[in-house]
């Protein structure tokens, strides 16, 4: 069998989905599984064990294309994509995503079975269009991981326990190794991870609100806060580490995919609002403390029961009191 897998992005997505391709690479070893994704979120797919391929696309660059020379390029690579689709020969295909632009992906794939989600479970439902096999997760299946677990069904798969399998590179896990030791941190040491950033302006978790639960995690915590950063989050980042004040609050490096997996997995908790880093640390086993307000903590918590979601009450991330994080971060940290 010869299947692929169509999750392109965001990075939390991505990973949410991976326990589809350790199902598939447990059920039969030797299929052969191409996950086709965005550029960007390639890298944690990286010498994946349970994938033979990853098909890196660019939709976001398509989408930029303006002049004529860009449009040019943008063609030759959407030609290049279809003959390489084609040429593989995919026996079925399996659409995570449930968006238009995956959808025509699935399509042109070429292969006879398309296993997509009915209407209803699709964020854009004109994807049932390019799919012939349509399933509707059971009740039963709250998390996205396990509405995910779901499409196998066709393929007459049962999935066990959810696994997520990623490999850090060792070039990255020595980078991070070097930051450790140069900052004075130890394996045995209390290290809480806070991740100010998100995707969505409404998802984010004020930055003041970040600032008092470093303070007290450094002065009654015992623990040494490292707050890691993306594009245009440094500033914030860094607002965080000096409102703590003292030695104990740290800014971390600038990292890409790798080098946050390999930061991410040495780290005793991270506290996050609902965005990647969130879910690569809890599938990388680091406990969690994921603060919710538009986004539901049932269906896209971090996974697993040695994790904590907090939902607001009224849709609002910044009603969660630093107060009771704070509470619930110590409470994991025991």
């Amino acid at each position: 069998m010869n299947l692929a897998l169509v999750r392109l992005s965001s990075l939390g997505d991505v990973v949410h989905a991976l326990p589809v391709a350790a199902a598939l690479r447990a059920h039969a070893p030797n299929w052969r599984l191409t996950w086709i994704v965005e550029r960007r979120e390639a890298a944690v797919l990286r010498g994946n064990p349970a994938i033979d391929e990853v098909l890196a696309v660019d939709t976001r660059g398509w989408r930029r294309a303006r002049g004529a020379r860009d449009l040019v390029a943008v063609a030759r690579a959407i030609h290049l994509l279809r003959r390489r689709l084609r040429t593989a020969r995919f026996d079925a295909a399996l659409d995570l995503q449930g968006l238009v632009k995956s959808g025509i992906l699935t399509a042109a794939t070429g292969a006879p079975l398309r296993v997509g989600y009915t209407a209803a479970f699709c964020r854009e439902r004109l994807n049932v269009l390019f799919t012939n096999r349509r399933v509707t997760p059971p009740p039963s299946a709250r998390h996205v991981v396990d509405q995910n677990l779901a499409l196998l069904a066709p393929l007459g798969i049962r999935a066990g326990e959810p696994e997520f399998p990623l490999v850090v590179a060792g070039e990255a896990d020595a980078a991070i190794e070097r930051f450790f030791t140069a900052s004075g941190l130890k394996a045995r040491d209390r290290v809480v991870v806070l991740n100010p950033g998100a995707g969505r302006p409404d998802k984010r978790w004020p930055v003041e609100h970040f600032r008092e639960l470093a303070r007290r995690l450094t002065d009654e915590g015992a623990a040494t806060v490292l707050v890691v950063w993306g594009p245009n989050e440094l500033v914030a980042a860094r607002g965080i580490v000096d409102g703590a004040g003292g030695p104990s609050a740290l800014l971390a490096p600038p990292t890409g995919l790798e080098e946050l997996a390999a930061l991410l997995r040495r780290a005793s908790v991270v506290v996050s609002a609902d965005t990647g880093p969130l879910h690569l640390a809890a599938a990388l086993g680091t406990r969690c403390v994921g603060l919710y307000g538009p986004t539901s903590g049932v269906r896209n918590g971090p996974y697993g029961a040695r994790h904590r979601a907090l939902q607001s009450r009224d849709g609002r991330v910044a009603s969660l009191e630093p107060d009771a994080v704070f509470r619930v971060v110590a409470d994991v940290l025991g």
